[in-house]
């Protein structure tokens, strides 16, 4: 009886979703000559400015708003009737409980509150993207699903962290898979290429993906390209990973790790900025003897901005969002920030370049926890907090064949529950990287995580652990589109 009722919630949610366009076809079908002049606004590079608004409309606010809810209905279906998750079972006592009891910290683990609501969060965020809906305008559908979810979605009170996190990480995460799969797309290919590029950015963006059938754009070709593209540099590394023993270098269990960056958007291009047309992406898993397939995500993306300079040598001045995930054996760190940045670049000879980034940032949730010993706690044992973070990036490129390198970020935080304690948290990454051949390099970081906590005005704990890496790093170059600039 469940298995029945479930598909038939999710056969519901999915026909009110592809029927939602259905008046509004009108809308869809663009006809434009293959002869046209194409005279759209564009980058420097020779990108368009922005997605071209004749082939993806926004659609009414009713019509988006309608399929947030679905998208709700479809995961609270599989939560409550497949995988029958005790916290599914809401009904309208829960829902009045709820509404009258008003808002609580949830007692989540750190991986489910600071990775898991972020991406719920992206989902309702490209609801509203993928519907024609710019960034800023895209905000206000990202809070409604969260706080329909939180009110309506759980057997439990509506969570204060998730009310912030969810839409504002969501938005972050979001952005960036709605970038990557327009990067992926291209509407006037056909045949197998088509197919691939559709599945591939269906992986990358699956919420894009059903409005994309939804709305017949994965079957319609267009005479020139429509989404705004920037350029997508990729860099891969793969090696060990030491947590040190008593900070004893090169001590300690082996894990082999991944870690892949992303850099999008030329940064000191001289052109009118718009949200997330420069960020920067890292994500990075662990196998050993602290399993982790997500050890850290760290990102930062461009809100706005002005360019100072010209070319590949100038300076990036703006406001920008920050995005902070460390979970490994030894802390958890988990934040969000908004502030003032400055990237900039120096060549220094033929070859040789200086890059550095700096930001510091208003952080308004956040969630730390330095590890004793093992996590074995079902719930969370960590307090919420908010305060503000400092992010440095210099990176020196000397010849072709050898960079230096330094990242530094710091957390000052503040307890917004139970003990009015504060925390200073500190990392550091000095790193090494030689290049062996073409695009291929061996590279070496080691790094060095304190933190000063302060129980009270009395009691103070300092900790201190060292760890390192070595790992081969393969830089895939878009020249298509723009080449190396960081």
């Amino acid at each position: 009886m469940k298995t029945a009722l479930t598909f038939i919630l999710l056969f519901v949610s999915l026909f009110a979703f592809t029927q939602q366009d259905s008046l509004h076809q009108k809308d869809v079908v663009v006809n434009v000559a293959d002869t046209a002049v194409d005279i759209r606004p564009r980058s420097p590079h020779g990108g368009l400015l922005k997605d071209d608004p004749q082939y993806n409309p926004r659609r009414p606010v009713g019509i988006t708003l309608l399929r947030v809810t679905t998208t709700n209905v479809f995961n609270w279906a599989l939560a409550r009737y497949a995988f029958n998750y005790d916290w599914a079972k809401a009904n309208p006592t829960t829902w009045k409980y709820n509404l009258k009891h008003g808002w609580e910290w949830d007692n989540d683990r750190f991986g489910i509150n600071f990775i898991g609501h972020p991406h719920s969060g992206s989902n309702y965020f490209n609801v509203a993207r993928s519907n024609g809906y710019s960034y800023w305008a895209s905000l206000p559908f990202t809070v409604f699903g969260s706080a329909q979810w939180e009110w309506f979605g759980e057997n439990t009170r509506p969570s204060k962290n998730d009310l912030i996190n969810t839409p504002l990480s969501g938005a972050f995460l979001g952005e960036i898979l709605y970038r990557i799969s327009s990067n992926i797309l291209d509407d006037r290919t056909r045949g197998a290429e088509r197919v691939w590029r559709e599945i591939l950015a269906g992986i990358v963006n699956p919420t894009r993906a059903l409005n994309r059938f939804a709305q017949k754009k994965m079957f319609r070709h267009t005479p020139y390209e429509v989404y705004q593209k920037e350029p997508l540099n990729i860099t891969i590394s793969a090696g060990i990973h030491k947590v040190n023993v008593d900070n004893r270098f090169w001590t300690g269990g082996t894990n082999a790790i991944l870690n892949l960056q992303l850099d999008y958007g030329i940064p000191f291009e001289i052109r009118k900025r718009r949200p997330f047309d420069v960020f920067r992406l890292r994500l990075e898993g662990r196998y050993g003897d602290d399993k982790r397939i997500i050890d850290n995500v760290l990102g930062y993306g461009l809100l706005a901005g002005k360019n100072i300079g010209h070319g590949r040598q100038g300076t990036l001045v703006g406001l920008f969002q920050q995005f902070d995930y460390w979970n490994n054996k030894v802390f958890e760190v988990g934040s969000l920030g908004f502030g003032p940045g400055i990237l900039s670049r120096i060549n220094l000879g033929r070859n040789s370049n200086l890059f550095s980034g700096w930001h510091l940032a208003l952080v308004p949730i956040a969630g730390y926890n330095t590890k004793i010993g093992p996590d074995s706690s079902a719930f969370r044992d960590y307090p919420f907090g908010g305060g503000w973070e400092a992010r440095i990036e210099e990176r020196l490129n000397i010849g072709k064949w050898l960079s230096l390198g330094f990242n530094g970020y710091y957390y000052w935080i503040f307890n917004y529950e139970n003990s009015p304690g504060k925390s200073r948290i500190g990392i550091i990454k000095p790193s090494i990287a030689i290049r062996l051949f073409k695009n291929l390099s061996v590279g070496f970081e080691h790094h060095v995580y304190y933190d000063n906590h302060f129980i009270d005005d009395e009691t103070f704990v300092h900790l201190v652990r060292t760890e390192q890496k070595l790992y081969l790093q393969l830089f895939i170059e878009d020249r298509k589109r723009g080449g190396k600039y960081y």
